[in-house]
Formats: structure tokens, C-alpha cells, sequence
């Protein structure tokens, strides 16, 4: 068997292999390169509610406990005269006592972002071994490929100047922008 031949089997068995983690780490990659300041595995909501003034923690708790459209209540804890904490399960609110005013913001988790975001990075238990077989894997995709396309469109031709400029790219943006 040829060695080109041994190459394109590698490159293309294990390139069909990978598919699903290469998934997981390029849709995790583009919502983690994308945060603006928020976590895309959840959703974050703001509200502002309207009750009565001056009610205690004890009548708080009775109205929390009244509404099912409320996420869960955790606990409430006075903070002064004029203000009590609101923990609730995924968020945390304000009371204010003399207007009434409560304001709270609830985080809910999506359930796919937040679990592909622990794949990527690394926060599931025994993943290292598999993340480190996926980078290797990379690595020996990216050198196969270059043994791949044979001719003026391979390494020998055109190919070199994709080659330079990939690794161009990256070099440029570390000595311009990481100072």
C-alpha cells in the first residue's frame, strides 16, 4: 500500500469519527467567542414586580409561595430597614419596603449550551482523555491533509501559499494584539 494511500484512509476514517466531538467544540466555540458579557448556556431574565409596601418577610414568603409563575423561593433575608434580599433557585431579587417595588433576576439553564460549554471546557469528569485523543486527532488530520492532494493544487503548488498564510494568520494576530 502506498503511503499517500495509508494517508487519505487515516484522514478520512478518522475524519468521519470525529464528527460529533468537532461538532461540540466548534458550536461551543463560536457561542463562548460571542459571551458579551453573558453566559450563553442561560437565559437571564429581569423583572420587576409591583406589591404591596411594607410587608414582612413572612408576608413576602405567603405572596411567593401563592404564585406558581415565580421561580422557586430559596430563603429571604432583611438587609436594612428599607431593603430585604430575595434568593430564589437560579436568581436573586431586591424588596424594596417602602414602595413595595421587587425587582429579581432569574437565571435558567439551556440545557445543551451548558452541557456542550462543560465538554468544551474541560468541567466533566474523565473528559480529559477523550479531549486530548480529539487534539491529537487534529493534529494528525492537519499533517495528513497536507499529504493528501497531490500535483499544482497540493503541498508542491498552491497548496504552500494556504499553508503560509494559515500559519501567517495566526502569527500576525500575536504580534499585533497580544501586547
Amino acid at each position: 500500500m502506498k503511503i499517500s494511500h495509508f494517508l487519505r484512509v487515516i484522514h478520512r476514517d478518522l475524519g468521519f469519527f470525529l464528527v460529533g466531538i468537532t461538532l461540540v467544540y466548534a458550536v461551543s466555540g463560536i457561542l463562548l467567542n460571542h459571551l458579551s458579557g453573558n453566559d450563553p448556556a442561560f437565559r437571564v431574565e429581569s423583572k420587576i414586580l409591583q406589591l404591596p409596601a411594607n410587608l414582612t418577610d413572612n408576608d413576602l414568603s405567603a405572596i411567593w409561595q401563592d404564585d406558581n409563575g415565580l421561580p422557586p423561593l430559596k430563603r429571604i433575608m432583611r438587609i436594612d430597614e428599607s431593603k430585604m434580599r430575595v434568593f430564589l433557585e437560579g436568581g436573586l431579587g431586591e424588596y424594596n419596603v417602602s414602595n413595595g417595588s421587587l425587582s429579581y433576576t432569574f437565571n435558567q439553564k439551556r440545557v445543551l449550551i451548558y452541557w456542550i460549554n462543560r465538554l468544551h471546557y474541560n468541567k466533566v469528569k474523565n473528559w480529559s482523555p477523550v479531549a486530548d485523543f480529539f487534539a491529537g486527532s487534529l493534529i494528525l488530520l492537519a499533517v495528513t491533509g497536507l499529504f493528501i492532494v497531490k500535483g499544482k493544487k497540493g503541498l508542491a503548488g498552491s497548496g504552500k501559499w494556504y499553508l503560509l498564510l494559515g500559519i501567517l494568520i495566526p502569527v500576525l494576530f500575536g504580534l499585533l494584539f497580544l501586547r
